[in-house]
């Protein structure tokens, strides 16, 4: 027993290395993104329709690919960004990846919420698109963007178990090596176990800032 709790710890510590690095990059990469096609597209300033349907379509594209079918195909670029394919570490490439365009086209959905008469008036009133961004749109988005990081960590948390499929640690391999191959069933149970505890603790926390941060619901 004690060995298992042992196997758990690495295993979830493993998980939450790659979660944590997907969901880094997805801020990074899928919050500036999201930006980008929202005020690209043809009602919002700095309209640019090419760079819209460019940005639309890598998005559309990744996130019509099983992750399962995603991990496979970007071992090459694993390969050759890290010089490996194994461990928490390579198995956060293609979860970056994923998470990265989940994430940017639930940013833009979370924008499209916003009034556009807010975004009119500051227009108006001479703001440049720069400040509208930061001033405006950031702020009245704030709590969509929250609850889009959730869904996106709350996925992610489902994808880096897929991750044990090819050799990236973490829970999803212990499960596969422990509960499958070897059948050991208590295991597999303390795993999903485990799993959803993870996943509803993200979930409460997520909502319980979203709310904070709702302006709506404060006016």
């Amino acid at each position: 027993m004690a060995d298992l709790w042992l196997d758990l710890t690495t295993a979830f510590g493993e998980t939450f290395l790659m979660v944590g690095i997907a969901t880094l990059f997805s801020i990074i990469g899928g919050l500036p993104l999201g930006f980008l096609m929202y005020v690209t597209d043809r009602h919002v300033f700095w309209q640019n329709r090419w760079l819209y349907l460019t940005g639309t379509v890598a998005v559309n594209i990744i996130r019509s690919i099983p992750f399962v079918i995603l991990l496979v195909l970007l071992l090459p670029l694993t390969q050759f960004l890290l010089g490996n394919t194994i461990g928490p570490i390579a198995a956060s490439v293609p979860l970056s990846v994923a998470a990265i365009a989940f994430y940017a086209r639930l940013v833009d959905g979370a924008l499209r919420e916003v009034d556009p008469g807010i975004v009119e008036a500051a227009e108006a009133f001479g703001a440049s698109p720069l400040r509208i961004i930061t001033t405006v749109l950031l702020p009245e988005a704030l709590a969509g963007l929250l609850r889009g990081l959730t869904v996106t960590l709350v996925s992610l948390i489902g994808y880096s178990a897929m991750a044990g499929i090819v050799g990236g640690g973490g829970v999803g391999d212990l499960a596969i090596r422990f509960g499958y191959y070897r059948y050991e069933t208590n295991v597999m149970i303390i795993t999903v176990i485990a799993l959803i505890i993870l996943v509803q603790v993200v979930q409460v926390v997520g909502d319980y800032l979203a709310r904070r941060a709702d302006r709506r619901g404060r006016r």
